[in-house]
């Protein structure tokens, strides 16, 4: 049973719940709250699972500004909460300032970056699963420009856009990748009318396949896709593909469920480091179900499943954008 927690403000505080295990785990969503159908819904998905499979429970809350970041990590150390367990990579900061207070507590953090001894960090190769569905999306366009809609432009959301391009580019080296940033603020991940007033501009410079990484603001990019006449989208995270049941084209998974159900199953015995997850793993990759079977052709699965061993492999080498800050096939 999942013990729901939520600020009401800035100010507010966690309260526990009486009787609450000090080991019980927790879990942070970012902006864009835990039924944001993708990178948060994932996680929560994981941290779900954990509990139906054990019957165990979590503590958890939804962010609703950048205030409370530091004041959920302290809440939940102070409760006994371990792990800790932070999304997004806005977390890094607080996580850095807050991590070295409870030495004895285990925090992770998902998609961000910090150095410290109890703190373990997750990583994925969300170029290879981009570079995938890059394919995907030149295969499957019919003008030969397709599109790629990010949430905040942030290095992260360039290494999703970068290896999209790679993709394009390896199947149609002619094609033309026109790519948007929905902003520089963290209200960039949850703005789907805007996500739709850029969708439904890249389609009016001729992209019929547009790729959305961009959190809750990604659902205006389906929804917009998805009532135009011969356009496709892709989703990210999780498996979206439902939503729009013969539009989405596929979806670029990111296993953070998987992530998150292990973490929760390690527990407080969860050796902390540096845990990057790629095709190899299995931690990235695309999907493919019933609401997207007629839109991939034996050719384009034969095509994208070829490129999958090939990055497995190491025999196809999918630029980085985090390693050195540049694309070399598409500019910012």
């Amino acid at each position: 049973m999942t013990l729901m927690k939520k600020f009401l403000g800035a100010a507010a505080a966690v309260a526990v719940t009486a009787g609450a295990a000090l080991a019980d785990p927790a879990i942070i969503f970012d902006l864009g709250g835990k039924f944001d159908k993708s990178f948060n819904e994932a996680a929560f998905r994981g941290a779900q699972r954990w509990a139906d499979e054990t019957g165990g429970k979590f503590l958890e809350i939804e962010l609703q500004s950048e205030a409370q970041r530091e004041q959920a990590l302290r809440r939940f150390a102070e409760a006994g909460a371990n792990p800790i367990v932070t999304t997004g990579f806005a977390m890094s900061t607080p996580l850095s300032e807050v991590a070295p207070d409870y030495p004895d507590t285990k925090f992770v953090t998902i998609d961000g970056w910090v150095e410290a001894p109890n703190v373990h960090v997750v990583g994925f190769a969300e170029h290879e699963g981009s570079y995938l569905v890059g394919l995907l999306a030149a295969k499957a366009s019919k003008t030969g420009t397709v599109g790629f809609i990010g949430g905040m432009d942030v290095p992260l959301i360039r290494k999703f856009a970068c290896g999209y391009a790679q993709g394009v580019k390896a199947g149609n080296p002619d094609a033309t990748i026109i790519a948007n940033m929905t902003g520089t603020t963290p209200a960039a991940w949850n703005d789907p009318v805007r996500g739709g007033e850029l969708t439904k501009a890249q389609i009016a410079q001729g992209a019929d396949v547009v790729y959305a990484a961009a959190g809750g603001t990604g659902i205006g990019v389906l929804q917009a896709a998805a009532d135009a006449e011969g356009v496709l989208s892709i989703g990210v995270d999780s498996n979206q593909n439902h939503l729009f049941p013969g539009k989405v084209l596929t979806s670029m998974l990111k296993r953070v469920d998987v992530a998150v159900y292990n973490i929760m199953t390690a527990g407080e015995n969860l050796e902390v480091g540096f845990e990057a997850l790629d095709l190899s793993q299995d931690g990235v990759g695309y999907a493919l179900d019933e609401n997207n079977a007629s839109l991939i052709s034996e050719d384009m699965k034969t095509s994208v499943e070829d490129a999958k061993a090939k990055i497995i492999a190491g025999d196809i080498k999918v630029h980085d954008y985090s390693s050195d800050d540049s694309c070399p096939v598409l500019d910012f």
